[in-house]
Protein backbone atom coordinates (compact mmCIF):
# COMPACT_ATOMS: atom_id res chain seq x y z
CA UNK A 1 0.00 0.00 0.00
CA UNK A 2 1.50 3.28 -1.01
CA UNK A 3 0.85 6.60 0.60
CA UNK A 4 0.69 9.76 -1.36
CA UNK A 5 2.27 12.71 0.32
CA UNK A 6 0.59 15.91 -0.66
CA UNK A 7 2.89 18.85 -0.71
CA UNK A 8 1.36 21.95 0.74
CA UNK A 9 1.54 24.96 -1.50
CA UNK A 10 4.41 27.22 -0.68
CA UNK A 11 3.39 30.02 1.60
CA UNK A 12 3.89 33.52 0.36
CA UNK A 13 7.05 35.04 1.76
CA UNK A 14 6.46 37.05 4.91
CA UNK A 15 6.80 40.78 4.33
CA UNK A 16 8.98 42.08 7.15
CA UNK A 17 8.83 45.70 6.10
CA UNK A 18 6.05 46.46 8.57
CA UNK A 19 8.07 45.20 11.55
CA UNK A 20 11.19 46.96 10.28
CA UNK A 21 9.21 50.16 9.91
CA UNK A 22 7.93 49.91 13.50
CA UNK A 23 11.48 49.41 14.84
CA UNK A 24 13.31 51.96 12.68
CA UNK A 25 14.19 54.04 15.75
CA UNK A 26 15.92 51.05 17.36
CA UNK A 27 18.25 50.63 14.37
CA UNK A 28 19.07 54.35 14.49
CA UNK A 29 19.69 54.25 18.27
CA UNK A 30 21.95 51.17 18.03
CA UNK A 31 23.83 52.79 15.17
CA UNK A 32 24.32 55.99 17.15
CA UNK A 33 25.67 54.04 20.15
CA UNK A 34 28.08 52.20 17.82
CA UNK A 35 29.31 55.49 16.31
CA UNK A 36 29.89 57.00 19.77
CA UNK A 37 31.79 53.89 20.92
CA UNK A 38 33.86 54.10 17.74
CA UNK A 39 35.00 57.65 18.54
CA UNK A 40 35.81 56.60 22.12
CA UNK A 41 37.94 53.70 20.81
CA UNK A 42 39.82 55.99 18.42
CA UNK A 43 40.44 58.66 21.07
CA UNK A 44 41.87 56.39 23.76
CA UNK A 45 45.25 54.70 23.25
CA UNK A 46 44.56 52.29 26.12
CA UNK A 47 41.42 50.79 24.61
CA UNK A 48 43.37 47.83 23.25
CA UNK A 49 44.95 46.85 26.57
CA UNK A 50 41.67 47.38 28.41
CA UNK A 51 39.90 45.23 25.81
CA UNK A 52 42.45 42.44 26.20
CA UNK A 53 42.22 42.52 30.00
CA UNK A 54 38.40 42.59 30.02
CA UNK A 55 38.29 39.77 27.49
CA UNK A 56 40.72 37.73 29.63
CA UNK A 57 38.62 38.23 32.76
CA UNK A 58 35.44 37.26 30.89
CA UNK A 59 37.10 34.08 29.61
CA UNK A 60 38.24 33.17 33.12
CA UNK A 61 34.70 33.64 34.45
CA UNK A 62 33.33 31.58 31.55
CA UNK A 63 35.90 28.86 32.24
CA UNK A 64 35.01 28.69 35.92
CA UNK A 65 31.28 28.53 35.21
CA UNK A 66 31.83 25.90 32.52
CA UNK A 67 33.91 23.81 34.93
CA UNK A 68 31.16 24.03 37.56
CA UNK A 69 28.63 23.05 34.93
CA UNK A 70 30.82 20.11 33.85
CA UNK A 71 31.00 18.86 37.43
CA UNK A 72 27.23 19.17 37.81
CA UNK A 73 26.60 17.04 34.70
CA UNK A 74 29.51 14.62 35.14
CA UNK A 75 27.23 11.63 34.52
CA UNK A 76 25.90 13.02 31.23
CA UNK A 77 27.29 12.34 27.77
CA UNK A 78 28.72 15.82 27.20
CA UNK A 79 30.85 15.86 30.35
CA UNK A 80 34.15 15.62 28.47
CA UNK A 81 33.20 18.42 26.07
CA UNK A 82 32.18 20.72 28.93
CA UNK A 83 35.44 19.97 30.71
CA UNK A 84 37.45 20.62 27.53
CA UNK A 85 35.62 23.92 26.94
CA UNK A 86 36.33 24.94 30.55
CA UNK A 87 40.03 24.17 30.12
CA UNK A 88 40.23 26.15 26.87
CA UNK A 89 38.44 29.16 28.36
CA UNK A 90 40.73 29.13 31.38
CA UNK A 91 43.94 28.72 29.36
CA UNK A 92 43.10 31.49 26.89
CA UNK A 93 41.91 33.78 29.70
CA UNK A 94 45.16 33.22 31.61
CA UNK A 95 47.20 33.84 28.43
CA UNK A 96 45.41 37.15 27.88
CA UNK A 97 45.93 38.28 31.46
CA UNK A 98 49.53 37.01 31.77
CA UNK A 99 50.89 39.20 28.98
CA UNK A 100 48.27 41.61 27.57
CA UNK A 101 50.73 43.17 25.11
CA UNK A 102 51.60 39.84 23.47
CA UNK A 103 47.95 38.84 23.58
CA UNK A 104 47.14 42.12 21.81
CA UNK A 105 49.53 41.07 19.02
CA UNK A 106 47.68 37.78 18.59
CA UNK A 107 44.29 39.47 18.77
CA UNK A 108 45.44 42.04 16.22
CA UNK A 109 46.32 39.26 13.80
CA UNK A 110 42.94 37.63 14.39
CA UNK A 111 41.30 41.02 13.92
CA UNK A 112 43.05 41.45 10.57
CA UNK A 113 41.75 38.07 9.42
CA UNK A 114 38.25 38.89 10.69
CA UNK A 115 38.15 42.23 8.88
CA UNK A 116 39.46 40.66 5.70
CA UNK A 117 37.00 37.75 5.63
CA UNK A 118 34.09 39.88 6.88
CA UNK A 119 34.78 42.51 4.23
CA UNK A 120 34.87 39.91 1.47
CA UNK A 121 31.59 38.38 2.63
CA UNK A 122 29.87 41.79 2.86
CA UNK A 123 31.03 42.67 -0.66
CA UNK A 124 29.85 39.36 -2.10
CA UNK A 125 26.51 39.52 -0.28
CA UNK A 126 25.76 43.13 -1.24
CA UNK A 127 26.56 42.47 -4.89
CA UNK A 128 24.61 39.20 -5.01
CA UNK A 129 21.48 40.44 -3.21
CA UNK A 130 20.59 44.00 -4.19
CA UNK A 131 18.50 45.06 -1.19
CA UNK A 132 17.65 48.65 -0.19
CA UNK A 133 20.78 50.53 0.89
CA UNK A 134 23.08 47.78 -0.50
CA UNK A 135 25.73 50.34 -1.56
CA UNK A 136 26.32 51.17 2.13
CA UNK A 137 26.92 47.52 2.95
CA UNK A 138 29.24 47.31 -0.06
CA UNK A 139 31.15 50.36 1.23
CA UNK A 140 31.33 48.78 4.68
CA UNK A 141 32.75 45.61 3.10
CA UNK A 142 35.38 47.55 1.15
CA UNK A 143 36.39 49.47 4.30
CA UNK A 144 36.69 46.21 6.28
CA UNK A 145 38.79 44.64 3.52
CA UNK A 146 41.15 47.64 3.48
CA UNK A 147 41.37 47.62 7.29
CA UNK A 148 42.30 43.94 7.25
CA UNK A 149 45.15 44.54 4.82
CA UNK A 150 46.40 47.62 6.72
CA UNK A 151 46.37 45.81 10.06
CA UNK A 152 48.39 42.92 8.64
CA UNK A 153 50.95 45.29 7.09
CA UNK A 154 51.55 47.07 10.43
CA UNK A 155 51.57 43.93 12.54
CA UNK A 156 53.06 43.40 15.18
CA UNK A 157 54.87 46.73 15.70
CA UNK A 158 51.79 48.86 16.23
CA UNK A 159 49.31 46.32 17.53
CA UNK A 160 47.99 48.39 20.44
CA UNK A 161 47.41 51.54 18.39
CA UNK A 162 45.94 49.62 15.47
CA UNK A 163 43.50 47.71 17.66
CA UNK A 164 41.93 50.86 19.11
CA UNK A 165 41.98 52.83 15.86
CA UNK A 166 40.61 50.16 13.55
CA UNK A 167 38.02 48.86 15.98
CA UNK A 168 36.86 52.46 16.28
CA UNK A 169 36.70 52.96 12.52
CA UNK A 170 34.78 49.73 12.07
CA UNK A 171 32.34 50.67 14.84
CA UNK A 172 31.71 54.04 13.18
CA UNK A 173 30.96 52.51 9.78
CA UNK A 174 28.94 49.71 11.39
CA UNK A 175 26.86 52.27 13.27
CA UNK A 176 26.43 54.39 10.16
CA UNK A 177 25.08 51.39 8.22
CA UNK A 178 22.61 50.64 11.03
CA UNK A 179 21.47 54.27 11.06
CA UNK A 180 20.99 54.28 7.28
CA UNK A 181 19.03 51.03 7.54
CA UNK A 182 16.83 52.57 10.25
CA UNK A 183 16.10 55.73 8.26
CA UNK A 184 15.46 53.64 5.14
CA UNK A 185 13.13 51.29 7.04
CA UNK A 186 11.19 54.29 8.34
CA UNK A 187 10.15 55.18 4.80
CA UNK A 188 9.37 51.63 3.59
CA UNK A 189 5.98 51.47 1.88
CA UNK A 190 3.90 48.88 3.69
CA UNK A 191 1.20 47.03 1.77
CA UNK A 192 -2.20 47.18 3.41
CA UNK A 193 -4.00 43.85 3.89
CA UNK A 194 -6.89 43.30 1.52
Amino acid sequence: MSQTILASPAAAPHDERASLRRLWWLFVALGLVSVILGFVAIGSPYVALATVIIFGVLLLVAGITEAIHALMVRNWRGFALHLLAAALYLLVGLFLLEDPARAADVLTLLLAAGFFVGGLLRIIFSLAVRFPAWPWVLLHGVIDLILGVLIFRGWPDSSLQILGLFIGIDLIFHGWSWMVLGFTARTYPVAQPD
